[in-house]
């Protein structure tokens, strides 16, 4: 009896803890996104002087979020190097606030001064491509300048010795020293590209992370200003610098054999820059203040879906917040509270283990129809012994690659030599870690990938936890993480590895992961059918060679492989190419302290990701072909995501999964989203909000564009059989006549399941116009290549609870006030419940992982500031 007591008060503080938290953050920092938009907003602009045959190229330039965005150039000179510094024939680009300097007639721009630029890494440059004033604000002053990087206005007070310009914040707050490492900005958070690679055709092309007030403050971008009467968002500026052979004088340089060029912010540099001008989205709030809300929680890959529908429904008096819960706990929260709203998931109540369906009505509504890819960022590092052919490649993108089952399987497990960091050095083997030392190192070295990759064969790749030896992965379960382990356990061939068997070349499987209890060291056989996870089994810990960490600061596989927040993160660290492992030990910290050393170096990246198709699009990363159970590799487009929706089956709720998704042409890792609803636990009111939701997202919310209102890039339109289905269960919606909690006013009597029908149709089905990265057409049509989309999907940098159209905490009627008392409330009732329900009993993990899910996503700001590199999981 005691110990129930016991377990009963735990779960109630816990519960108590996760919603007063939840609610906290919620209430702290709730802004609004709004759907992006920008189609057809492309602007080119072509170079002066030297770099009069330069042509630039901006994929979009209004309604822009925090996104990517293509910056492409042609009718350039090949990149030189001095040595393994760039010298000549480089792009520099960088974001700016202000009005027009009025200093280029030609080309309106901003002051060099507020640019966001010359945050490049203060340590560890020894494999750095930049001298120190090519990727700085340093200059040095001349009143008649001869050379590039010398400037007329900076630096006078000291002029035998380098100065730096000024960085004037939004705000008015000006940096004048050691601005490369400056309150507002640093190497881990600019969006700087130090250096773009031009080649020997005279083009290049670079994916810019655009960053909104949320992101970068000290900028503004997309805060409203009020003007002569007019409130708009600011508009900030993209200024790209490029850089030559010719000398100020016009002459080739003297001296080629060490880096010419000098700082774009420099005077002399900043007379070739070429500015464009961007548009933001309002970042705040779209809707009227006190208006009231529907909740909606639930799936991540409805969340771009959702945001964008959110903007355009508010104004047709329609309010939706949004919060992202991984889906088998919103199903437990659906089951044991039906009165929690409408839900997103891509089961039915009751499919998760130990869970059973509640009595009464359940209405589900197909809404979404996306999926689960691997984006990756790779450029091209070529062997000393590659051909001339692949070294003419150096530092271009890897635009494709191709992986099958066990490719995963041998990531997901930690399976290769390189993950257990130091567990293999040179001859040398830990204990128990012998069968890692014939592994290969990573992915780039393993003949499977090889045979499948060929390229990779001529390319070398630092194979470390940061790089190839794992996937970056999401914490907290989700349907995604058991779609993605379903997609492996239906290969013999991966099923025959996690068994123990070896490959064709003899790697083996990480005896933790082993699904024969006989080789698994804990005693029992991982079980990758009923995970919906991704798990770090593997309890190797040491402090990582070469450190020079002491011997009582070990580093975990958590460690050496941080988690993200959700797929939204992944995507953009992915972009930036930072893992976000703290592999230096700073020694000089207070305390001494494990610190990350920032995004990999220019020319040599390779990171990879599990994250939606929406988020990949969104920041423009690379997808990967994923092999089908019909043997062929696809792409996520929206054919492919369509041809695996035709095969999806069940009753009322048609999962896809990748054993029948057998068409040549479906992408195993799509997922179909509904929509859920217990009609009798919400009032009569809820459920025709409800119905006017899944009216809309059947009708308009399937034309896919990038307006407010639309379909965003990452999801395939339903066919027209799925959006009559949830037209149907709208009308199950207005017209249910059971049971309802007290006081709504409805009649009573009796109710069914409701689903809007069966399993979907053929891939014939007609659908709308549509893409994933490109122009699909509906069901049964025929999609682009999987080639990244710098379309945004909404108004990124804000809140997993995200409502466009909902109150500010500013609002005195604001709800939200009550977020921290409700939540505490709320929270200890499931604490209690959930076990009773079927669901997971709360710990202190699910504690931290659900405020660090409501904090991050986004972009959400914190209430307290803190750095984006704070988003790495907490060691258990």
């Amino acid at each position: 009896m005691r110990r129930r007591i016991r377990n009963a008060l735990v779960r109630l503080l816990a519960g108590a803890t996760v919603g007063a938290l939840a609610g906290l953050a919620v209430a702290q920092a709730a802004p609004s996104a709004t759907a992006a938009g920008g189609a057809g907003s492309a602007v080119t602009v072509s170079g002066r002087d030297e770099f009069k045959d330069m042509k630039f190229t901006v994929s979009q330039t209004t309604h822009l979020t925090s996104q990517a965005i293509s910056v492409s150039w042609s009718g350039g000179a090949p990149t030189t190097f001095a040595g393994s510094q760039f010298n000549t024939g480089f792009v520099q680009i960088m974001q700016c606030w202000g009005d027009d300097d009025g200093t280029v007639p030609s080309n309106p721009g901003p002051s060099r001064t507020q640019c966001q630029f010359g945050a490049s890494p203060t340590t560890n440059r020894g494999g750095w491509p930049g001298n120190g004033q090519d990727d700085t604000r340093q200059i040095f002053y001349s009143a008649d300048p001869t050379n590039y990087g010398q400037d007329d206005r900076y630096g006078a007070t000291n002029p035998n010795a380098p100065g730096e310009v000024p960085f004037k914040s939004v705000d008015g707050t000006t940096i004048t020293r050691n601005t490369q490492n400056n309150p507002l900005f640093n190497y881990n958070t600019t969006n700087e590209v130090d250096f773009a690679r031009t080649s020997d055709d005279g083009s290049g092309q670079e994916y810019f992370e655009v960053q909104t007030a949320n992101e970068a403050p000290h900028l503004g971008c997309g805060v409203p200003v009020t003007t002569d009467g007019v409130t708009r968002p600011r508009s900030c500026w993209l200024v790209i610098v490029p850089q030559g052979s010719l000398d100020l004088d016009g002459k080739p340089y003297a001296d080629q054999s060490h880096v010419n060029a000098g700082s774009p912010v420099s005077s002399t540099n900043w007379k070739n820059r070429v500015a464009v001008k961007l548009d933001f989205n309002n970042v705040g709030t779209n809707c009227a203040l006190g208006s009231d809300e529907r909740p909606t929680t639930g799936s991540e890959l409805a969340a771009d879906a959702m945001t964008s529908w959110q903007a355009r429904l508010c104004t047709e008096g329609k309010v939706y917040s949004y919060t992202e819960y991984g889906e088998p706990n919103t199903r437990a929260r659906l089951i044991s509270d039906g009165s929690s709203g409408l839900a997103f998931t891509t089961r039915k109540l009751g499919a998760d283990p130990g869970t059973s369906a509640p009595s009464g009505t359940t209405t589900y509504a197909p809404v979404a129809l996306s999926g689960a890819v691997i984006g990756f960022t790779i450029e091209r590092r070529p062997k000393s012994t590659a051909p001339e052919s692949v070294q003419k490649l150096a530092g271009t993108k890897v635009e494709s690659i191709k992986l099958d089952p066990r490719l995963l399987a041998k990531l997901l497990t930690e399976s290769y030599r390189n993950s257990t960091w130091g567990s293999v050095l040179n001859s040398g083997v830990a204990k128990g870690y012998g069968w890692a030392k014939n592994n290969p190192a990573g992915l780039a070295s393993d003949p499977e990938f090889i045979s499948l990759n060929p390229e990779f064969a001529n390319l070398s790749v630092a194979e470390t936890p940061a790089t190839d030896t794992d996937l970056m992965t999401s914490l907290g379960h989700t349907d995604t993480a058991r779609a993605l382990w379903q997609w492996i356990v239906a290969d013999k061939d991966a099923r025959q590895f996690l068994a123990g068997v070896p490959d064709d070349d003899g790697m083996r499987v990480n005896p933790y992961y082993s699904t024969n209890a006989d080789l698994n060291p804990s005693g029992a056989a991982f079980d990758p059918s009923n995970t919906d996870e991704y798990p770090k089994n593997d309890p190797w810990c040491t402090v990582p060679p070469g450190s020079g960490a002491p011997d009582d600061s070990k580093q975990c596989m958590t460690d050496f492989h941080p988690y993200v927040d959700d797929m939204h993160a992944g995507a953009l660290h992915t972009r930036r190419a930072d893992t976000l492992w703290k592999s230096s030990w700073d020694q000089l910290a207070s305390p001494p302290a494990y610190k990350s050393v920032g995004p990999q170096t220019v020319g040599s990246r390779f990171v990879i990701t599990v994250t939606d198709v929406a988020s990949a699009a969104r920041y423009g990363l690379q997808t990967a072909e994923l092999e089908n159970s019909a043997g062929k590799f696809v792409a996520p487009t929206a054919a492919s995501l369509t041809a695996a929706a035709a095969g999806a089956s069940g009753s009322g709720v048609a999962e896809i999964t990748p054993a029948n998704a057998t068409a040549k042409g479906a992408y195993p890792l799509a997922q179909l989203v509904y929509a859920t609803v217990r009609p009798g636990k919400v009032t009569k009111a809820a459920r025709e909000d409800y119905a006017a939701l899944l009216r809309y997202a059947a009708a308009t919310g399937q034309t896919s564009g990038s307006d407010p209102g639309k379909l965003p890039v990452g999801y395939a339109p339903l066919s027209q059989k799925l959006r009559a289905q949830t037209v149907k269960a709208a009308d199950a919606l207005l017209h249910y006549t059971g049971p309802s909690p007290a006081g709504d006013g409805s009649a009573d009597g009796g109710g069914t399941d409701t689903s809007g029908g069966g399993a979907p149709g053929s891939a014939g089905d007609t659908g709308g116009t549509g893409a994933v990265g490109g122009t699909g057409a509906g069901a049964g049509g025929t999609g682009t290549s999987a080639s990244p989309s710098a379309s945004a999907s909404f108004d990124g940098g804000k809140a997993l609870e995200t409502t466009a159209a909902g109150n500010t905490p500013a609002d005195p009627a604001n709800p939200l006030r009550y977020a921290v008392p409700a939540g505490a409330a709320l929270g200890a009732v499931a604490g209690v419940g959930a076990p009773f329900a079927g669901g997971r009993q709360l710990s202190i993990a699910s504690v931290t992982t659900a405020v660090r899910r409501l904090r991050v996503r986004r972009g959400w700001p914190r209430p307290r500031g803190g750095s984006r590199k704070s988003n790495t999981a907490p060691r258990p």
